[in-house]
């Protein structure tokens, strides 16, 4: 059993000039970072659908931007998981297994709490994508870094617009 494990490993080894440790280290960050990019996107599309109130075509039309941001990450990072020779996502369980963001199930949530939750997790994403960076510039894997500093900026922008269209002025 344990070769027949060893034998279907091996195949999906892509080859690379990184270490084995780094393809190990890496590729568990981006599958977890992918796993947690995956539950935002619903979470946002949760929101974006159930959004309501006097704001609510800005904040669905914002929502769906958002969403595709989220959204355009995920190839990406599976596939970068792949490219130096990692495995990634399989399932739905998989994703519940790894992700370390929360699901929102309720019925009714308020547009200023949808904001607030969006804005927390965007936040924690930018900690998680800047400790994959310390990760990924160690082990000098460059095209993984120059792709988080993007993605780092870009959440920070969610953050920036989630922050000010909550704010009362």
């Amino acid at each position: 059993m344990i070769s027949a494990v060893k034998s279907r490993e091996a195949s999906l080894a892509t080859p690379s000039d990184l270490s084995e440790l780094a393809t190990k280290e890496i590729s568990a960050s981006l599958t977890g970072l992918l796993a947690d990019v995956f539950t935002l996107y619903i979470k946002t599309k949760n929101f974006h659908w159930h959004m309501s109130g006097p704001n609510f075509r800005d904040y669905h039309l914002m929502l769906d931007d958002h969403g595709d941001q989220l959204f355009a990450m995920t190839d990406i990072l599976a596939e970068r998981a792949r490219k130096i020779g990692g495995t990634t996502l399989r399932s739905i369980g998989h994703i519940a297994r790894l992700k370390r963001l929360d699901d929102n199930d309720a019925d009714y949530v308020t547009p200023e709490d949808m904001l607030a939750e969006l804005r927390e997790d965007n936040k924690r994403l930018v900690v998680e994508m800047r400790q994959l960076h310390a990760t990924t510039s160690e082990h000098d894997d460059f095209a993984t870094t120059s792709i988080l500093e993007n993605w780092i900026d870009e959440t920070e922008r969610r953050v920036w617009f989630l922050f000010e269209s909550s704010r009362r002025g």
